[in-house]
Formats: structure tokens, sequence, C-alpha cells
């Protein structure tokens, strides 16, 4: 129940810190002020190679911008990636983990690719016989039911396949202990 909890108070206080920030308005210094410290910070050159929407990645990768990583992983359901234009101000905020963004991940991509779009995965586990890793991430799908998605990477750390399903199917205890 604990654990219920604090995911609902995450949950609150993020969104009272998107609220109060608008795009082409709010400065790096209102983002840190709301969400601390970025996870990681990613250049233009990193995000250039990200499949994403073109409207997108003219925002990301246009010069001089910096896109921050603020996960909420693993007891949250969101990560969220938030750019900070040329000028200073905030251009983007978006919340990367739903199925249109999933979509996205395509086999043959490469893991460095995935971890930008996706950001910080709640779960990392190698299986070394049959040399594959996969990359666990929890989102709610509509109507606020807990999934996980899957992105099960090769040797060569490629995406082979990917796959989403009902967290309470994997884990019936729902995280908790």
């Amino acid at each position: 129940m604990g654990l219920l909890s604090f995911v609902l108070w995450l949950a609150g206080c993020d969104q009272q810190r998107i609220n109060e920030l608008e795009e082409g308005v709010a400065t790096e210094t209102d983002v840190r002020a709301r969400f601390g410290e970025p996870e990681k910070v990613w250049l233009p050159a990193d995000m250039a190679s990200v499949p994403l929407p073109r409207a997108t990645l003219d925002v990301v990768a246009a010069p001089g911008a910096r896109t921050f990583e603020y996960n909420r992983q693993p007891a949250g359901n969101v990560n969220y990636m938030i750019t900070i234009g040329p000028d200073g101000k905030m251009s983007s905020l978006r919340q990367v983990l739903s199925p249109q963004i999933f979509k996205l991940v395509i086999p043959g991509m490469r893991m460095e690719q995935v971890r930008k779009l996706l950001g910080k995965p709640m779960k990392i586990t190698p299986y070394g016989l049959k040399q594959t890793t996969e990359y666990d991430w929890r989102y709610l799908s509509s109507p606020n039911v807990p999934h996980i998605f899957t992105t099960v990477f090769d040797a060569d750390l490629r995406v082979v396949s990917t796959g989403s399903v009902e967290e309470a199917l994997v884990n019936p205890m729902g995280g908790q202990r």
C-alpha cells in the first residue's frame, strides 16, 4: 500500500509541476526548480538519430537545444523528456511512455536510440544463454491499467522484438510485497 501511495503522490506532484510550466515561456531555471536535476541531458547530436516525428525531431535536434530526461521508473508509470531550446526556454515537454511512442521502436534499432526515445527503463534483464537482454518500462494504458512494455535486444544490442502486457499478468501482486 505504501508503494501505491507514493506512486499516486508522485503522479500528482508531476501534474502540478507540468501545470506550472508553459512552452516558450518557462526557462531552464524554472524546469530545474520544479523537476530537479535531470537523469540525463541529451544534446542535439544525440537526438538526431532518434526516429521521432519530424516536428518533434526539429525541436530536439535544433542546434543549441538540450533534452532533459526525467525518469519516474521503476515505481512510476511515466518518463518525461523536456527540451530546452537554444533561447534557454522550454520548447517541449513530452511524456514518452505511451503506445504511440512504443510503435516507433522497430527491429534493428540500436539500444541507444531506444534509450533516448523512452528514457531509462524500470528493469534490465540479461539472458546469457539466449544472448539477449530485455528492457522493461512500466506505463498506464487506457483506462489507467498498468502495463509493461518490453524490448528484447540481441547480443549486438539491436532490437529483436517488442511487446506489451498487463502488469497483473506478469506481476499479480502489482509490485507490492
